[in-house]
């Protein structure tokens, strides 16, 4: 009989793959794995990721448990492994060195609860042997994973499967779809949210009709970004509309969403879209001037390749490419989560565009870091999409296409700016 009631190995594991030390699915399957290849029972497993790195979790076994957190810019990873019975967690060290690819490491191991030191109780346990009698191992495990977008000081996290359907380190920026257990399967982008099957509407319905409604009769539009197919599928609703191009820079963006996402991707192969794999801010630059009705930036956030799309020279390109009554809608960020690049980017559209020609839009999405986010608009001309001239003719529009988010009430609605957001966007 041990003279101890557990083992603790205490395990710095180093020099690993920081992709691998930052993948929370993987981690999740391999500490799983490492459990059940020392013959232990798995319970439950509970897994974070958090933006931009890092993953904590914890895998509980009947035997006791097994912890880990990352650290993927340093390749390092902090790993406990607490185990009584008869179990075996050296196995389990052995089996995480290989997954995590760890080229140098140091473990502790230290003896739990000395049986010298204690004293049993005598009590009756015949009910509770009775329960164990009865009780059966299911063979499954409840998973918790959980995928964080983060900054310095708020997060927001999402349940998902723990399967990855799509991950594809691109030359841009990692791609991945996973399946969240709230809003289905989603697309992110260096491990931050870009959109949801349950909620994508809200934003691709708010980025394209408040401007198409407000030109009337939009011929040429162009889409810098949106590489998940969700605004030109809210575009082409508009017979108006002659010819859509739209610019992507990243392919796997594309290739990813039309798999896993078809819903959001289904309009790659309409007859009037010209679809582009190349870099939006190099094609605007080289835009025929006052060319397009409307431009619409669907990019993410001002990092990465996206990252140029908050620059006053492509804003300014934008302004040249638009027609003398034209519409510019920028992905906006939100002025409650990124309030810097919100208000900077609201800045340099007035510079350019006028004080009275860049108002801002307010929507809500559930999956996006405090649910409140905006587009930002550059007006061209005489144009005022805070008024509606038909109301029942956007109504009827989107009756007809049944649309979930965007109807005329919403169109006046989103241009109402709480007062703290007009504090922001004071220079």
């Amino acid at each position: 009989m041990s003279n101890a009631l557990g083992n603790h190995i205490l395990v710095e594991f180093m020099n690993c793959d920081p992709h691998i030390m930052n993948d929370v699915a993987g981690i999740e399957r391999d500490m799983v794995g490492a459990a059940q290849k020392a013959g232990a029972t798995v319970i439950n497993s509970t897994f974070h990721h958090f933006s931009p790195y890092g993953v904590s979790g914890v895998v509980v076994i009947q035997e006791s448990h097994l912890a880990i957190h990352t650290w993927p810019e340093y390749g390092y990873a902090a790993v406990d492994l607490f185990t009584c019975g008869e179990m075996n967690a050296w196995i389990s060290f052995d089996h995480l060195k290989e997954c995590f690819k760890a080229k140098s490491y140091s473990a502790i191991e230290m003896k739990r609860g000395s049986v010298n030191l204690l004293t049993r109780n005598d009590f009756d346990i015949s009910t509770m042997r009775q329960k164990a009698a009865d009780w059966q191992n299911p063979e499954f495990y409840t998973r918790n994973v959980w995928f964080t977008d983060k900054d310095d000081n708020q997060a927001l996290s999402l349940r998902f499967t723990g399967d990855v359907f799509y991950d594809v380190q691109s030359p841009f920026q990692r791609v991945r779809i996973l399946e969240s257990y709230k809003y289905g399967k989603m697309l992110a982008l260096d491990d931050m949210v870009m959109t949801t099957q349950k909620d994508e509407f809200h934003y691709h319905e708010m980025i394209s009709h408040p401007a198409l409604f407000t030109l009337g009769n939009a011929k040429n539009i162009l889409v810098i970004g949106g590489g998940d197919g969700g605004t030109i599928r809210e575009v082409l609703r508009h017979d108006s509309v002659e010819k859509v191009t739209m610019v992507e820079i990243d392919g796997e963006v594309i290739k990813a969403c039309k798999e896993f996402l078809p819903e959001i991707a289904n309009s790659f192969d309409h007859p009037k879209l010209e679809l582009l794999v190349d870099d939006g801010i190099s094609f605007i630059k080289n835009a025929q001037p006052e060319f397009y009705d409307l431009i619409i930036v669907d990019g993410s956030d001002p990092v990465g390749p996206a990252e140029g799309l908050f620059s006053v020279e492509f804003y300014t390109n934008c302004y040249n490419a638009l027609k003398k009554n034209g519409i510019l809608v920028a992905q906006g960020e939100s002025p409650k989560f990124n309030e810097k690049a919100f208000a900077e980017l609201n800045h340099t559209l007035q510079g350019i565009f006028g004080e009275d020609k860049s108002p801002v839009s307010l929507f809500f999405v559930p999956t996006y870091p405090t649910g409140m986010w905006s587009f930002q608009y550059g007006i061209k001309g005489d144009l005022n999409p805070k008024t509606l001239t038909d109301s029942n003719q956007v109504d009827s529009f989107v009756e007809e296409q049944g649309l979930r988010y965007y109807n005329s009430e919403i169109h006046t609605g989103t241009f109402a700016i709480p007062n703290f957001v007009k504090d922001l966007l004071k220079k």
